[in-house]
């Protein structure tokens, strides 16, 4: 007679490891680092979270759904340009101009090309931060996986699309800048940047963003679209067999990676004081997936602790090695990729399987 055994609860504790890992962040974030670290040390630790930010999207469109999303900093760039303009505007107004400073300087004329003109608005260019990504990405999306394109095909296709909108701005210099893209950034809604206060304060809403991002991602993660989304990247044609259309659920994953992508692009704006195209072109896209990759793509918290350490790296030995430092970023891709697939978060995993397995037949224990 079988005997059928029940699986045990789970402990009380193993309810608590998530939360107490929330709050655990959020101790370190909000609390720890703004007094343990130096005002310029802090500005840098904003950048990286910037960064986390895109993990965070790409850990759910790469991690959990499959897509090789090599064009992050396409989305990255819309959304902090969309911020830029508005910031452009409020400084020029500040001072009594209509124009912003580069429009002065290469000699548009007068008047503020039609398309600048809504950014004026602060609720309008904070709802373009994640709309207007999401949007390209929603018409994106819905050709492509309706195609059933997918691989390595999809990653050219992203790789293509971020090379062509750095290659546009770069273009347009009397409107976008141009190469220098739009700098010099002074006031962020009234507040000064120049304050190391109002730079703190830009920091913390940076950390709160990406901390309330992250419980969001891990209630997506856990939900029923969660695991229909795994279910897409494993088998796609059991789960359309199923009744589910794979390309909806695909491209849910590939707009809610592009939002966050924009947002963190916006963000990145007032506490860099910066946006241009040498920050979301092809090489950027990149790195925000070897991030991702190196950290663990399919875990929350090493896809965003990845970009950081990852982001870290690239400040520090970019400045050390320039000539060498694009190498070992494709290195450090291609050994995450090759050999340690779950990233430095499946480690203790592999390590524990290797040291646990049951030895093969013939062999001593």
């Amino acid at each position: 007679m079988t005997t059928i055994t029940e699986t045990p609860p789970a402990p009380p504790t193993a309810r608590l490891r998530v939360p107490g890992a929330f709050v655990l962040a959020a101790v370190l974030l909000l609390g720890v680092a703004p007094l343990a670290l130096s005002d310029f040390r802090l500005s840098l630790l904003a950048k990286y979270l910037c960064y986390a930010i895109v993990a965070v999207g790409v850990s759910l469109a790469w991690g959990r759904g499959g897509l090789m999303v090599l064009g992050q900093g396409v989305f990255f760039g819309l959304g902090g340009y969309a911020m830029a303009m508005h910031l452009k505007l409020t400084d020029a107004a500040a001072t009594g101009e209509t124009l912003p400073d580069f429009m002065q300087l290469y000699g548009t004329g007068d008047a503020l090309p039609w398309w600048w003109e809504p950014f004026a608005d602060p609720a309008f260019a904070l709802a373009m931060t994640v709309l207007l990504p999401m949007a390209v990405a929603a018409v994106l999306g819905f050709f492509v996986f309706r195609r059933r394109v997918k691989g390595a095909y999809f990653a050219i296709l992203s790789q293509a699309l971020a090379a062509a909108l750095s290659i546009w701005l770069i273009g347009q210099q009397a409107t976008t800048g141009g190469t220098n893209g739009l700098t010099d950034i002074q006031g962020f809604f009234g507040y000064s940047l120049d304050d190391p206060v109002n730079q703190r304060m830009v920091y913390f809403v940076i950390a709160a963003v990406l901390l309330l991002l992250m419980a969001g991602a891990r209630q997506l993660f856990v939900s029923r679209y969660g695991e229909l989304l795994v279910a897409v990247r494993d088998s796609e044609e059991r789960v359309r067999f199923l009744g589910y259309d794979p390309a909806n659920v695909k491209l849910v994953a590939y707009v809610v990676a592009a939002g966050t992508a924009g947002l963190a692009g916006a963000l990145f704006v007032p506490a860099v004081g910066i946006i241009s195209p040498a920050l979301i072109g092809i090489v950027p896209s990149i790195g925000f997936v070897i991030g991702a990759a190196v950290g663990g793509r399919a875990s929350l918290v090493g896809a965003v602790l990845g970009a950081v350490a990852v982001a870290w790296a690239q400040s520090t030995l970019s400045d050390a090695f320039p000539a060498a430092w694009t190498y070992l970023q494709g290195l450090l891709f291609v050994l995450a990729v090759g050999f340690l697939p779950g990233g430095l978060a499946s480690l203790g995993v592999v390590l524990w399987r290797r040291r646990t397995r049951t030895p093969a037949t013939g062999e001593t224990a």
